[in-house]
């Protein structure tokens, strides 16, 4: 009897582990986003009246929680080659002026201070980060593999929130759309290093100013390329809110999804479009709910913005 109980135990813990403590069945983690907390990511511009900076103030927790605010897509250096100074005061006034009590600047030009203790670990108890615009490539140059990096990646295990705009929505997914050293028309960059984003969102191309800049096109040679990534593309003022595998959009404009595996009709363009309020499942590939922002069969064609 008690030979026949060993060989059972291992049976039985194997169905705890697939069904959990209920009883039922355990989710596969996602695919895409976070398994906890929640990423803001926005397209860029002016945000005022959207309601976004807003909602990332309160999944964090409110005025009184710790906010993290890295302003380092903004340059490292100047153009003639010396580091870029950031003053406290500067970064921070705007979130001062929205009643923050509990908000400091992270940032360093120097991959080897972001890999230290001391340097990381504002982010330890912190509920929210923002990542301001300006250039990604410049945030892959500081916290790439380094301890500062896992810590973000820790703030959305704690269920904390990552939001970024522009730069800091691009830098949130896997490929680095727009890593070129360069300049910000060069779409693909052959730069070994600026090739992957902090991977926020998995599986993912971000692009930012697809209205205002016309670049509605520009993910497709991404996808062409990687087929396996879903193309991201954020009108200004707007953004997507992801937890797990899904995520809703909201502010003024639209969203462009690149997926390699919808067919499309000779005549489309190979994207469709989402607008305020559609809730998108990135694993499925599918809409799970339309939103207030246009009518079934409009804003979901190959034309950009209708």
């Amino acid at each position: 009897m008690r030979r026949r109980l060993l060989s059972v135990a291992p049976v039985a813990l194997l169905l705890a582990v697939a069904y959990g403590p209920s009883g039922r069945a355990a989710a596969d983690p996602p695919e895409y986003g976070p398994a906890k907390g929640t990423l803001i990511i926005v397209g860029g511009g002016a945000t005022q009246g959207t309601g976004i900076v807003e909602k990332f103030i309160e999944l964090a927790g409110g005025l009184d929680a710790k906010f993290v605010i890295v302003p380092t897509n903004g340059g490292n250096k100047n153009a003639d080659g010396t580091v870029k100074p950031y003053n406290d005061w500067e970064v921070l006034r705007p979130w001062w002026e929205r009643g923050m009590t509990n908000v400091v600047m992270l940032h360093t030009p120097d991959a080897k201070v972001a890999d230290t203790e001391e340097f990381a670990k504002v982010l330890r108890d912190a509920k929210g980060v923002w990542l301001d615009g300006g250039r990604q490539w410049n945030m892959v140059d500081s916290y790439a593999n380094t301890l500062t990096e896992k810590e973000f990646h820790k703030v959305l295990e704690r269920g904390g929130v990552i939001a970024g705009s522009s730069a800091g929505a691009t830098i949130q997914g896997d490929y680095l759309v727009r890593g070129d050293t360069s300049g910000p028309n060069i779409e693909m960059t052959q730069e070994p290093n600026h090739q992957h984003g902090l991977s926020f969102l998995r599986r993912a191309a971000i692009d930012q100013h697809i209205n205002t800049r016309l670049r509605w096109d520009d993910l497709i040679p991404v996808i062409k390329k990687y087929p396996n990534l879903l193309g991201i593309g954020l009108s200004e003022g707007t953004a997507i809110v992801v937890t797990g595998d899904t995520f809703e959009v909201m502010g003024k404009w639209k969203v462009a999804i690149h997926d390699n595996t919808r067919v499309y009709q000779p005549w489309e363009k190979p994207y469709y479009v989402l607008s305020l309020g559609d809730v998108y499942n990135m694993k499925t590939r599918k809409i799970e709910k339309l939103g207030t922002g246009a009518t079934p069969g409009r804003g979901r064609s190959s034309e950009p913005g209708f």
